[in-house]
């Protein structure tokens, strides 16, 4: 409703399927790409960490540093195309079980990550931009990545 008040978009949502993880979501961008030639805009919404057990014992007070270097971890391997370990997120990334004890809000990211034209070598073709950055209760950061040209 923000982004389109008059609500004149075509819009088409995709179940995820969350014991498929994140290989799968990555390369089911990837089958979703080519629709950028037609102007479609593929969104992926969730959280870039996400441990509502957390928020309730945490309160909404500062960001924990188990919080701060996953997400400095992950901002990072976005910038740098780091596709591989991205992929491999939950084996590499600090408190990343922590983070994200069941992974469906984090899955949508290897999405759209796919859709912008990440390559499989392990290295992003395109580069990705982030365009906010925020945690308004201490233990749920909501970043927000541009992938593509």
């Amino acid at each position: 409703m923000l982004a389109w008040p008059a609500a004149d978009v075509p819009v088409v949502q995709l179940s995820l399927q969350t014991q498929l993880g994140p290989g799968h979501h990555f390369e089911l961008g990837r089958a979703l790409a080519p629709l950028a030639r037609e102007d479609v805009l593929i969104l992926g919404s969730g959280g870039f960490t996400h441990d509502l057990s957390s928020w309730r014992e945490h309160g909404g007070g500062p960001e924990p540093a188990w919080v701060t270097d996953f997400a400095d971890w992950l901002d990072a391997a976005i910038r740098e195309g780091r596709t591989r370990e991205l992929l491999d997120y939950r084996r590499l990334a600090p408190h990343a079980a922590r983070n994200h004890p069941t992974e469906e809000h984090l899955l949508p990211l290897f999405v759209a990550l796919g859709a912008g034209g990440a390559g499989g070598a392990g290295r992003a073709d395109a580069p990705a931009t982030r365009l906010h950055s925020s945690n308004p209760y201490g233990v749920l950061r909501m970043d927000a990545y541009a992938f593509g040209g």
